[in-house]
């Protein structure tokens, strides 16, 4: 019998000390320690990826701006490699304002230029986030009507009562709205009725490779009919061969985006000079 009344050690967590935790650990601290310093230089820009209508894929329907940091060395870390690592930080609600401080200046500089920034749902409440917006689109009349934010499904679900009201007053003032990566995540229906988005994304999972694929195809078909039935403009990401753009034309996706169509690039597309000779 153990002597003294009081409790024994309390069970560790076997993997909290693992190597691959304190890998994890390390790396995640390392991510934010380099977007940090990146944010501090101000070494962040927007690669701009075209989103193409079905019925005339040569000319863009608008372009998705895509946050870019750059390291010491002055290579190009693309959003994928830092934005989880981020997301839940101020370090996230940072960059989320720098990002729409960039787009708004590409939409103020261009009239002729329909712009989507990605945001997360956590800088709704985000003070500086709302003086960025506001003090853009004083400069510009028309900024709100050619601005879309983008929201990913995950991040909209975290906090839908929010999103909702934050969506009906800026669209009052002609901003639309993309959910992102519909598809990847856990969207209650319920909310999807009630949101009101005006452009629905298809995550990549379901796009890539369809035209060889019955489950995808079947798959797309319904998360096409969802943006059917709740009037919403769909747009297939991640198109990247002739085969799956064509049968996604076939069955009648609105827009499509995709490495097929244009990689995103820091250099604006309508700046560069075949650009400027087709126009």
């Amino acid at each position: 019998m153990r002597s003294g009344g009081g409790p024994g050690p309390i069970p560790r967590d076997p993997g909290q000390d693992s190597p691959l935790s304190a890998a994890v650990g390390l790396r995640d601290r390392e991510t934010l320690s380099m977007v940090k310093r990146a944010v501090e230089r101000r070494d962040v820009l927007l690669a701009f990826q075209p989103v193409v209508q079905s019925a005339r894929p040569g000319r863009p329907a608008f372009y998705e701006g895509l946050i870019r940091l750059l390291d010491e060395t002055g290579r190009i870390i693309p959003a994928r490699d830092f934005i989880e690592t981020i997301e839940t930080t101020e370090l996230g609600r940072i960059v989320d304002c720098l990002s729409l401080d960039m787009g708004l200046a590409s939409l103020k500089a261009d009239p002729s230029l329909r712009l989507a920034i990605n945001m997360s749902a956590r800088s709704i409440a985000y003070p500086r986030w709302k003086q960025v917006l506001r003090r853009g689109l004083k400069t510009d009349a028309t900024l709100a009507e050619r601005l879309i934010l983008e929201i990913t499904e995950s991040s909209a679900m975290i906090m839908p009562d929010a999103v909702s009201v934050f969506m009906a007053e800026l669209q009052t003032e002609g901003i639309s709205f993309a959910l992102d990566d519909f598809g990847a995540g856990y969207t209650s229906f319920r909310y999807l009725r009630e949101f009101y988005f005006d452009i629905l994304k298809i995550d990549g999972q379901f796009i890539r490779g369809i035209a060889d694929s019955p489950d995808n195809q079947c798959l797309t078909r319904a998360l096409l009919s969802i943006a059917r039935q709740f009037d919403m403009f769909a747009v297939a990401e991640s198109v990247e061969n002739a085969r799956d753009a064509a049968w996604l034309t076939d069955i009648g996706i609105d827009c499509m985006q995709g490495y097929y169509f244009g990689a995103p690039t820091v250099t604006p597309p309508w700046k560069m000079p075949q650009a400027k000779k087709r126009a």
